[in-house]
């Protein structure tokens, strides 16, 4: 079967297409013949060769989350899934291939009306959204913002803080255009990516989602409002300046909070529901998803070319 490898960290053009073998299912484990696969930020970072400390070598196929149809099961799991339409979750690699393998506790079956480019869309981002508001405490009436709002997660973000009544919910992104599109899915104030805002913004934010990371996360850190928290989800951007944390001591009096997010913590049947409630949502039309461009697999290095680019509004999706 086809797939898509490191051959060397760097560059988009790094990534290979080569032929693997098709994989088997171990005990506990489903194969998906993929017909969307999700092209994430953390492919992104991997490829670059930043978490190379994490044991990622020349050779790893790339990808996490996958939708298509179970081919086959491992031992201990009921042969009725065979045949069936599933989300899944391929860990940190394996997805980026016409086959890929899960765990069972990491596959959804897909509501009718759900496309696979939108489960793959949704899947992951969704769950970091809904759980990076819910470690930042958000409440009804407090003003948010989600920085890098263009991408999956931040999309996801704009529309959840929206439905959940905040104050403001303001986003910041590249150009007029993207921020219209942000503002028709629930955004109320634009500001620019260094944070620049007009002058009817909020002084402060109660809650700030950050995707980026980089070396303007301190600047952000300036806007939170008394009792503010700050939760990265991300460093799209690369790492905040070593000594970021000086810029919450300089604020001690105002009580603010830092935290960074990572789903891993948030124990599998916990994200397995508010994913599945997210894809009733979205065949049902009560949350949008945005897919910026459904790719053949052998374009992944063009995918990531346009994410590096920052081009990417919402998710690009592969398909074999």
């Amino acid at each position: 079967m086809k797939a898509v490898v490191i051959r060397a960290f760097g560059d988009p053009d790094g990534l290979e297409i080569v032929d693997v073998p098709v994989p088997v299912p171990a005990p506990g484990q489903v194969r998906v013949a993929t017909e969307a696969i999700g092209v994430g930020g953390v492919d992104a970072v991997i490829r670059r060769g930043t978490l190379a400390a994490y044991g990622f070598r020349e050779g790893h196929i790339l990808g996490s989350e996958v939708a298509g149809k179970v081919t086959a099961v491992g031992g201990g799991v009921d042969a009725s899934w065979i045949g069936r339409r599933v989300w899944a979750f391929t860990g940190l690699s394996g997805g980026y291939a016409e086959q890929a393998v899960a765990l069972i506790e990491d596959v959804l079956p897909l509501p009718d009306g759900l496309t696979g480019a939108d489960a793959v869309t949704l899947g992951g981002s969704g769950v970091v959204a809904h759980f990076a508001l819910d470690r930042a405490r958000f409440t009804s009436g407090e003003a948010v913002l989600v920085r890098g709002a263009a991408g999956s997660i931040g999309i996801t973000a704009v529309q959840l803080a929206a439905r959940g009544g905040a104050s403001t919910v303001a986003v910041t992104t590249s150009s007029v255009e993207r921020g219209a599109r942000l503002r028709d899915l629930g955004a109320t104030h634009v500001l620019d990516r260094s944070g620049e805002d007009g002058p009817d913004a909020p002084a402060g934010f109660d809650v700030v989602i950050d995707v980026v990371g980089g070396p303007q996360l301190p600047l952000f850190l300036d806007k939170l409002a008394s009792n503010g928290r700050y939760v990265a989800v991300g460093v799209v951007g690369g790492q905040p300046p070593a000594d970021f944390g000086m810029r919450l001591m300089d604020a001690f009096r105002r009580s603010l909070s830092f935290a960074t997010f990572s789903s891993d913590t948030v124990p599998g049947p916990d994200r397995q529901a508010v994913r599945s409630s997210h894809f009733a949502d979205a065949a049902h039309g009560d949350l949008r998803t945005v897919v910026h461009a459904v790719l053949p697999l052998d374009q992944a290095v063009l995918a990531h070319r346009e994410m590096d680019a920052g081009t990417v509004f919402g998710r690009v999706v592969l398909a074999p």
